[in-house]
C-alpha cells in the first residue's frame, strides 16, 4: 500500500523544499505531477514554474497536469520510486474553471479526488502531495472565491484523514499534525 506524505502551509512556508528532500530520499526516479496548466501568455508564473524546475534533480519525470494522475501515472515504465504532487489548489483551481477551463460541480471535484487519493494508497510508491492553507485570512466577499476557498478546505481535511503523515510548514519548519 501507498503511504501519503501531506504537506500543508501558507505561501512560501517552505513545502516544496521539504516535499523534494522527502521524495529524494526515497531515490531517483521520481514522479513529479505538476497540476498547473502552462498558460504561455503568463510571464510570471511561467518564471516560478522555472524556478521550481531548477530546484528538482534532472533524473525526475515530470507528468504536466493529467486529468487522472493515477492513470497518467499507472503509464510510467518504470514504475516511479516516489511520486511527489504539486498541488492540490491549483489540482483544483483546474477544475473550478480557473484558466478558461469549463468548471465542474462540488461533487464531482470531491468525487474525482477521493479516486486519486484511493489510488495513491493502493500505490506501490509514496506519494507526497503539497497543499496550500488558503483559508486563513478575511471570508473573500466573492462567492467564487469563497467556494474555491472552501472546496481547498475540503480536499485539504479528506487528503490529510488519508495520509500516513501529515505536516504544517511555516517559516521553512515543519509541525507533525499526524
Amino acid at each position: 500500500m501507498g503511504d501519503i506524505i501531506f504537506l500543508t502551509g501558507p505561501v512560501r512556508s517552505g513545502k516544496s523544499r521539504r516535499a523534494v528532500d522527502i521524495a529524494e530520499s526515497y531515490g531517483d526516479r521520481v514522479a513529479f505531477v505538476a497540476t498547473y496548466a502552462r498558460d504561455p501568455a503568463d510571464a510570471e508564473m511561467a518564471e516560478r514554474v522555472r524556478r521550481h524546475q531548477d530546484e528538482r534533480p534532472a533524473t525526475w519525470r515530470t507528468l504536466e497536469a493529467p486529468d487522472d494522475i493515477g492513470a497518467a501515472l499507472a503509464a510510467l515504465d518504470p514504475a516511479p520510486s516516489c511520486v511527489l504532487i504539486d498541488s492540490l489548489v491549483t489540482w483544483l483551481a483546474f477544475r473550478t474553471g480557473f484558466g478558461g477551463r469549463e468548471g465542474m460541480s462540488d461533487d464531482a471535484i470531491l468525487a474525482a479526488w477521493s479516486r486519486e487519493l484511493d489510488g495513491f494508497r493502493a500505490a506501490p510508491w509514496p506519494t507526497v502531495i503539497i497543499g496550500d492553507e488558503v483559508g486563513w485570512s478575511l471570508v473573500p466577499m466573492d462567492a467564487d472565491l469563497r467556494r474555491f476557498r472552501d472546496l481547498a478546505g475540503f480536499l485539504g481535511q479528506r487528503t490529510a484523514a488519508a495520509a500516513s503523515e501529515a505536516w504544517l510548514m511555516v517559516a521553512g519548519c515543519g509541525v507533525r499534525l499526524k
